[in-house]
């Protein structure tokens, strides 16, 4: 018996309409055209870095207004693919049409995503810092494995990562990772994984097998923009050379490449050693040190902790935003969402978009409830 999806595909519909409204395409259309009348200008392009902006601005305009009509072509042959297959008791179509609306679900849901999106720097890429909190050896190695699910979440949505810094733990995992995640909305969508992330299994480095409590903060930035100014004085900085201590290919392990970056004013330290060059490792490193220099001046502006990456909480017991249990039970549940599965190898492999989105749905309702008349 061919299943009927046509009351699936019609609640799709209705939600793409909907979410359409959000876009505000028409407004968005006329943007577009004046972007684009704009990069026709005599000496456009005099002012390089004012024109890329304006070309990647345009860009995401056209991105979402295609994405947009491709969504509503897609709807419609998907509607005449569930009707074949249900006439003709067709069982390969009928399997197209199911692979079709899972697809057409996920589009849908970062289409819902984009309207969410208003911040200055959502639609932009993203900074990620994961460091070991309490449990020891064992942190380390949860730490590695939340960099391996987060880069796992990255390559699924087809974003660029690139690894700054991967400093090996004294024995298994790591001590600390840095990595840039470059894609459309990938801050904004990123942000969802701000904090602490507590796992419960049984250790693997304990001879008794005892069950063990880990902790990992995850701390996700925005990379600023090049119109964004943060002044960092050549006198309140010490740059440090050293030899890469992590994979990377012959050159990097065998050359002082690696450059650490110390802020004097604040004792930031920022360390970048993926490239085999050290003037490129510098640069990369003083683009995450231009990032948290900002987070901090808007801690000061604002009078808040939790502008960029939340409440500053001990990576330890209550300050979880999320619980991995491995044992004596499987479970993932995020603790301000209350969503959660039993799929935990499939989380742990990037499975994410049940809670990136379910975290930006609970936001959005959370912040328009607490609006002033809501």
């Amino acid at each position: 018996m061919i299943e009927d999806r046509s009351a699936d595909i019609q609640l799709l519909r209705e939600r793409v309409a909907h979410i359409g409204e959000y876009l505000h395409l028409d407004s968005k259309r006329a943007e577009l055209a004046s972007l684009e009348a704009k990069s026709s200008d005599p000496g456009f392009w005099d002012d390089q870095s004012s024109a890329q902006q304006v070309m990647a601005q345009a860009a995401g305009l056209r991105d979402e207004i295609e994405g947009y009509r491709s969504l509503e072509t897609a709807l419609n042959e998907l509607e005449v693919a569930n009707e074949l297959a249900v006439a003709d008791e067709d069982d390969e179509l009928a399997a197209e049409a199911a692979t079709g609306l899972r697809e057409l679900t996920r589009a849908a849901n970062d289409l819902e995503l984009a309207t969410w999106f208003t911040g200055e720097f959502d639609s932009g890429d993203a900074l990620v810092t994961i460091v070991p909190g309490q449990g020891g050896l064992e942190a380390q190695d949860w730490s590695e494995m939340l960099m391996k699910m987060l880069i796992k979440y990255a390559s699924g949505r087809k974003w660029k990562v690139d690894v700054h810094d991967a400093t090996p733990g004294i024995e298994i995992g790591i001590d600390r990772a840095v990595f840039t995640v470059h894609g459309r909305n990938a801050y904004g969508m990123l942000s969802s994984e701000n904090g602490v992330h507590r796992l419960v299994r049984i250790s693997p480095t304990d001879e008794k097998k005892r069950r063990q409590t880990t902790f990992a903060r995850v701390e996700v930035l925005p990379v600023l923009p090049d119109t964004v100014v943060i002044e960092i004085r050549d006198e309140d900085i010490r740059v440090d050379v050293y030899r890469s201590s992590g994979p990377g290919g012959q050159s990097v392990n065998t050359t002082d490449s690696a450059v650490r970056i110390t802020h004097i004013p604040t004792g930031l330290v920022v360390t970048c050693q993926n490239e085999k060059s050290q003037l490129k490792n510098k640069e990369t490193a003083m683009k995450i040190l231009r990032s948290r220099l900002y987070e901090i001046e808007e801690e000061k502006r604002l009078a808040e902790l939790d502008v960029l990456r939340g409440e500053k909480q001990q990576i330890s017991f209550g300050s979880q935003i999320r619980n991995y249990v491995l044992y004596p039970y499987q479970m993932v549940k995020d603790v301000r969402t209350g969503i959660e599965t039993g799929d935990v190898n499939g989380v742990l492999d990037g499975d994410l978009d049940e809670f990136v989105i379910g975290y930006h749905r609970w936001r959005v309702s959370e912040e328009q409830g607490s609006a002033p008349g809501a």
